[in-house]
């Protein structure tokens, strides 16, 4: 499709100075008229601005969407069920934001006749990968803008010289402003950028915007209960909750006690390795809630089968293949596990700590004390038959032993 084909573009807006710059770039290169798409997946901060800020650059179609409960409804629970983690730390809380994003961005281009969707991720990280193959699986013939990849802006001192040429209305936050470069939603904040490039710089204790650290936590513990049902946390202390408040519940209980920080080194899709910090505090909660109501009502291979496949999802979300025929197989797997996920959890919260310390299910445990005590079980296990089952799982141990 040639520049000339283009004439109108769904862009991925924040409202802050990459994308203010892109909107009047696309405009300028494609002659086009573009849509401004805001979403807020509870990041903090006002996303209403963005609308304002649009008016004012003349942008006619502007959407400005609250999306916090079907973001964690449809993507973080369905991610927690599989236990999900990138590379043994990593919670994801970037990557299963993108996929929310992109299907709207589609649901736009098909609502107002567009032709194009935009988006401000650069070319060295994931988020380009992952914008760009889920709107492909959801819309194969649309056609993707990324300006990081076309324009000669470099650095964000050519950006701030390009916007003032253009008359471009931004507020300048050098002053006082983070050095890192953040991403923020429901689920995490991440940070990178800045001394974090140096992978032996340890982050200044200020970075840090939704937990205390583990040394300034309350002297005292904190106990909390969290009720499952079909594998999705659905009450905190007895109070139901929607998705979305429980998940906002959970971060500030999680960053009182200074649970969540996490610093890694991890490799992109790109090829490079990338240092980030991020603070999950109610994801890092809710994953050992969940391990905890899964250990008491899975059965063993079962358990041992998705632990064995969760590697797997984990890199299919993270590389962004959320949308992808093999992620929605093994969804459906996962999704048939926890039917028999219920009950109630009982956890620790104390300096940067989570602990279990009870878990039960009326309907659904496959604990039984009858079995599983150290007195006399009357009869329910005869110890005897463990010797047969040693011998024959032995067998081709001693065959092997004889050899050498």
């Amino acid at each position: 499709m040639s520049t000339k084909d283009i004439n109108k573009v769904v862009l991925a807006y924040s409202g802050g100075l990459d994308t203010s710059v892109i909107l009047t770039w696309l405009r300028d290169t494609y002659d086009c008229e573009v849509v401004t798409f805001t979403a807020d997946l509870g990041q903090g901060e006002e996303v209403e601005p963005a609308r304002a800020k649009a008016e004012k650059m003349g942008v006619k179609e502007i959407y400005i969407e609250d999306l916090k409960e079907e973001f964690v409804r449809d993507f973080v629970f369905p991610m927690f069920r599989a236990n999900t983690i990138y590379e043994g730390e990593y919670l994801l809380g970037t990557s299963i934001a993108r996929p929310l994003i992109a299907k709207r961005l589609i649901e736009i281009v098909n609502e107002t006749g567009a032709d194009a969707i935009s988006h401000g991720a650069t070319g060295k990280g994931n988020d380009q990968v992952r914008f760009e193959l889920g709107a492909y699986a959801l819309k194969p013939d649309v056609h993707i803008i990324a300006p990081w990849r076309e324009w000669d802006l470099t650095s964000r001192e050519t950006l701030l010289a390009y916007a003032e040429q253009q008359g471009i209305p931004i507020e300048d936050k050098r002053k006082g402003a983070s050095p890192y470069s953040m991403d923020a939603n429901l689920l995490h904040i991440s940070y990178e950028g800045g001394e974090l490039e140096d992978p032996w710089c340890e982050p200044e204790d200020a970075m840090w915007k939704w937990t205390v650290s583990p040394e300034k936590a309350p002297d005292e513990s904190e106990y909390i209960e969290l009720e499952f049902e079909s594998g999705d946390a659905t009450a905190l202390n007895g109070k139901k909750l929607s998705p979305a408040n429980l998940l906002a519940e959970l971060n500030k209980v999680g960053g009182k006690h200074g649970i969540g920080r996490d610093d890694i080194v991890e490799n992109r899709y790109v090829g490079m390795k990338s240092r980030g910090c991020y603070e999950t505090p109610g994801g890092t909660i809710l994953l050992k809630a969940h391990r905890a109501m899964e250990s008491l009502t899975l059965d063993r291979e079962v358990t041992h089968l998705k632990d064995e496949l969760m590697p797997r999802y984990a890199k299919l979300i993270y590389n962004g293949y959320w949308w992808s025929p093999e992620r929605i197989a093994l969804q459906t797997l996962i999704d048939e596990t926890q039917k028999t996920v219920n009950g109630t959890v009982r956890l620790k919260l104390f300096k940067g700590s989570v602990s279990v310390t009870g878990r039960k299910s009326d309907s659904d445990s496959l604990f039984d004390e009858t079995i599983a005590t150290f007195e006399d079980d009357a009869g329910a296990y005869d110890q005897k038959d463990a010797e047969g089952f040693i011998k024959l799982n032995a067998l081709r141990l001693k065959i092997q032993a004889r050899k050498k």
